[in-house]
């Protein structure tokens, strides 16, 4: 069975374990399983009081990230995979099992231009050394296609596959965005069957990143996507309601992305939960 996963940012500009009490069991009561939470400073991530806190209410936590702006694989290689390195061993004291999302890239950083066959060559030699890195760890690595808009690296599930596929380590997968999904893929049933097994994590995020089901995202197609290779792994309410400063402008946020931020939760969850149900997708 699927899990049902929801990002920090529903719910919080910033975590901090010491609310957890207040916060997870309300998650619960929704049918949530799974938090994201991003590491965008991880040497001052409370690793070891995450883990507690989702340990005590039977909750499941992951990781995700992007590079910061100033970190270039392809000027400093070697400063971008100590960054990953920290940031896996950050998501593995916490308790994750994974770490995804920009981990090739950052987020809002083009060059305006195509990619060059330096910054591809420099992308996939620093995903090989984190992805060693993550499997001493026992963690799986994930790689997010994102809009044009937001890079210029990875932009598609083909393009993914492709350098998962270079790169050859059996512990990474694709992280699919219906987002972004729903700029650059075909359509968001295709964009999920070119993943194919390779899928492993999806951003259910709404056209406008505000509540699903308020937007003009195709829901049944991409649940019909998702049921067409019998996904089985984390579907992740994704929504920036509350968002960190440091990447605010990255993520080209304007303006709030719902009048009433409640109807995250109160609408938006049951919602997919219905979608899902409908494509005859089982959630644990």
């Amino acid at each position: 069975m699927a899990k049902l996963g929801i990002h920090a940012f529903c719910f919080t500009p910033g975590w901090e374990a010491k609310h957890a009490d207040d916060i997870l069991p309300l998650l619960k009561k929704l049918g949530i399983g799974v938090v994201e939470l991003p590491l965008l400073r991880p040497a001052k991530f409370d690793a070891k009081g995450t883990r507690q806190a989702f340990e005590k209410h039977d909750m499941a936590v992951t990781c995700s990230l992007g590079l910061p702006h100033h970190l270039d694989p392809t000027k400093d290689l070697k400063a971008c995979t100590d960054f990953l390195d920290l940031a896996l061993n950050v998501a593995a004291e916490a308790g994750s099992k994974i770490l995804s999302g920009v981990t090739f890239g950052s987020i809002g950083k083009t060059s305006g231009a195509p990619r060059t066959d330096a910054e591809y060559d420099a992308m996939c030699m620093m995903i090989s050394h984190a992805a060693s890195t993550a499997k001493s760890l026992n963690l799986r690595l994930g790689l997010e296609p994102c809009n044009r808009y937001e890079t210029h690296l990875l932009n598609t599930a083909k393009q993914t596959i492709e350098a998962l596929d270079r790169i050859g380590a059996d512990n990474t997968f694709v992280h699919l965005d219906t987002y972004h999904m729903n700029i650059e893929e075909v359509s968001m049933s295709q964009g999920c069957q070119d993943a194919s097994n390779r899928l492993e994590y999806i951003h259910l995020s709404e056209s406008n990143r505000g509540v699903p089901g308020q937007g003009c995202l195709k829901w049944e197609d991409t649940f019909a996507g998702l049921k067409a290779v019998d996904f089985q792994c984390t579907m992740t309410l994704e929504s920036f309601i509350y968002v960190d400063d440091e990447i605010a402008g990255g993520l080209a946020l304007w303006r709030p992305v719902a009048d009433k931020p409640e109807d995250i939760l109160k609408v938006g969850i049951p919602f997919l939960i219905e979608k899902a149900k409908s494509a005859g997708i089982s959630l644990d």
